[in-house]
């Protein structure tokens, strides 16, 4: 079993910066993947970023180039860095992990992001 706790979510005027962190605990030893994910009212949940036990990281377009994830791996937590929000950036914000071995799939409580205009 693995447990995410996320935190850093909270109210943000367009154009600044949010990070979000997910400390994980548990069977830890087995992730090979941790990603964020995102849903907004009426949207269905979508893959914001991942990075792999190696490092590869991949982003959905809708943030490239302002989003940035990372892991600190001496603290067992990766972040979710958000510059430039953007209107369509508010949303419920997932952080998910991978079991490598059975695929199972494990998911924090969300933190939501609000972008004033």
């Amino acid at each position: 079993q693995v447990q995410l706790v996320e935190s850093g979510g909270g109210l943000v005027q367009a154009g600044g910066s949010l990070r979000l962190s997910c400390a994980a605990s548990g069977s830890i030893f087995r992730i090979n993947a941790m990603n964020w994910y995102r849903q907004a009212p009426g949207k269905q949940r979508e893959l914001v970023a991942g990075v792999t036990s190696s490092g590869s990281t991949a982003y959905a377009d809708s943030v490239k180039g302002r989003f940035t994830i990372s892991r600190e791996n001496a603290k067992n937590t990766f972040y979710l860095q958000m510059t430039s929000l953007k209107s369509e950036d508010p949303a419920v914000y997932y952080c998910n992990a991978v079991d490598g071995l059975t695929r199972l799939e494990y998911w924090g409580q969300g933190t939501q992001v609000t972008v004033s205009s």
